[in-house]
């Protein structure tokens, strides 16, 4: 990636996705490896003549402190984790690990410990996004594990995170505003409806999602997105899936995930991979086993599973659920210190429909 591509997407952080303002506290966070988007991101927000904190952070920092930290500490959450969640009115975050393993042998229960004490400044960063009192965005830089993950070199997955991102394109905004145009189309048709009933290979799961508000996610969170999602009825989930990619978290992948849901709630789980971590992730809490989320992935210029779910859950043509917190402006009220997405691959032989009619068939969506 050249100078300018850093600039660009700087500007598209700061402007389109984030919109800040003279009157802004900005946080700025993300891993140095990602030093020339950092930067370029830093210059865009002091630009804008907002207050900006820029928060470089080393790739295994967190493993230090979770194989190193006594109890007490792991429990702690600094002032710096607070004012980033309560205060600054925009985050701005950069993922760029350069070892995607290094939390595989933390032990669960510290991580568990770690999580559960930051379940509340989730719920806070949750509840401001939704009043509008913090704007937020998520993206990825190319560094080489995550092209090692997606089996790919590092320039080829500069270039594929460069067009899911249309920074390829002339003017990336305007294509990101096309791609909103298209969502609200299809999220004007799910409003009218209920029942939501997915089925594919080893799934056929029911819920319902009448009345909840559908969001249409066009680039100014995740940067890529491409989703429209909602909050099921939390006691509404009936049935059973099968998750077509494994879930890569914490270090750890949990292949051929099956849950089997009852009354909104997960009452038995298998996976072929990591099996027990899986139970220990849905023991978490009470709302570690119901669904916050459920969304339908619109962007077709991500066409492959890279173990990264910021981008794997845009896939066109597929579907995600997330166990644990859902987003309040959806309607959905779980609560947990979890969000844990899994994705449903409908683009070979599933469907979903909505009160019997068919929204998505074989990754062709017919709205």
């Amino acid at each position: 990636m050249t100078a300018s591509i850093y600039d660009r997407w700087a500007d598209v952080l700061v402007d389109y996705c984030t919109g800040v303002r003279e009157d802004d506290k900005v946080a700025i966070t993300g891993g140095i490896a990602a030093e020339p988007l950092l930067r370029a991101t830093h210059r865009a927000a002091l630009r804008k003549g907002a207050e900006v904190l820029l928060l470089p952070n080393f790739s295994e920092s967190q493993a230090d402190v979770l194989h190193n930290a006594s109890e007490a500490q792991l429990a702690n959450v600094s002032d710096v984790e607070r004012w980033i969640r309560e205060t600054a009115t925009v985050s701005i975050s950069i993922m760029a690990s350069t070892n995607t393993r290094a939390l595989t042998n933390v032990d669960r229960e510290r991580q568990t410990i770690f999580n559960r004490a930051r379940a509340g400044l989730r719920e806070i960063a949750m509840r401001r996004a939704a009043e509008g009192k913090q704007r937020w965005s998520l993206t990825i830089f190319p560094t080489p594990a995550y092209a090692q993950d997606a089996d790919m070199s590092t320039d080829e997955f500069a270039q594929f995170l460069a067009s899911a991102m249309y920074l390829d394109q002339p003017d990336p905004v305007a294509s990101w505003r096309a791609l909103s145009a298209r969502q609200q189309t299809l999220i004007d048709w799910l409003s009218q409806r209920s029942e939501l009933h997915i089925t594919g290979p080893d799934t056929d799961l029911r819920m319902n999602v009448g009345g909840r508000l559908w969001i249409n996610s066009d680039g100014e969170r995740n940067f890529p997105s491409g989703e429209v999602f909602t909050g099921p009825h939390e006691d509404s989930a009936e049935g059973h899936v099968r998750f077509s990619f494994p879930v890569v978290t914490d270090g750890r992948e949990i292949a051929d995930i099956r849950l089997r849901f009852e009354s909104g709630k997960v009452v038995d789980a298998t996976a072929s991979k990591n099996e027990q971590y899986l139970i220990d992730t849905l023991d978490t809490d009470p709302g570690s086993r119901r669904l916050g989320e459920i969304a339908f992935g619109t962007n077709f210029g991500i066409t492959r599973f890279t173990k990264n779910i910021l981008l794997d859950e845009k896939i066109g043509g597929t579907m995600h659920m997330a166990l644990g917190a859902g987003y309040p402006e959806t309607g959905n009220s779980n609560t947990s210190a979890i969000h844990w997405d899994m994705i449903c691959d409908l683009r070979a032989g599933g469907q979903a429909t909505l009160d019997g009619e068919v929204v998505l068939k074989d990754g062709a969506y017919t709205v």
